[in-house]
């Protein structure tokens, strides 16, 4: 069963504990420059958007990726080999979302890899805005929601 993330920017208050996590567990350093996942903020309209690769089943970054340095993990990750990364950043280029990131500290690319199964992220977010659900339902949560509020609105007409 291949697992994905799902980001609920209505639950996200913005605290960047994400994005403290992700840094803290592929850098050792609590650095958001380093971290894989990132919060935009829209403070006008008081919201925050969690923003991490989407593991794309027909991933731009990896067809793009001229030495072959993307590959998919035994999670459904797709991930990047620091051996074969040259650091070109056609991925980057590549990547429609803008999710992967260039690190000049090591001359590669990063991009979220779902810590091998166990986000960093999703532990850390206190308002479980970060869930890692299973791949075949992640719509399923926004159906039964809609379906709740139509519901509640046909019995009040009654």
């Amino acid at each position: 069963m291949q697992q994905i993330l799902q980001i609920n920017p209505d639950d996200c208050t913005g605290c960047y504990q994400c994005v403290l996590a992700c840094s803290n567990e592929h850098g050792e350093a609590f650095n958001p420059m380093k971290s894989r996942i990132q919060v935009f903020r829209f403070e006008d309209e008081g919201r925050y958007v969690p923003y991490t690769c989407t593991q794309c089943d027909e991933a731009w970054c990896q067809k793009s990726c001229p030495t072959n340095a993307i590959s998919l993990d035994a999670n459904g990750a797709k991930v990047v080999a620091d051996a074969l990364c040259v650091g070109c950043k056609v991925c980057t280029i590549a990547c429609p979302f803008g999710t992967i990131n260039y690190n000049a500290d090591t001359g590669k690319v990063i991009k979220c890899d779902l810590c091998g199964g166990d986000p960093a992220c999703v532990k850390a977010c206190p308002t479980k805005a970060i869930t890692f659900v299973n791949a075949n339902t992640t719509g399923f949560d926004k159906m039964r929601e809609w379906a709740a509020k139509t519901d509640a609105g046909s019995q009040k007409s009654a």
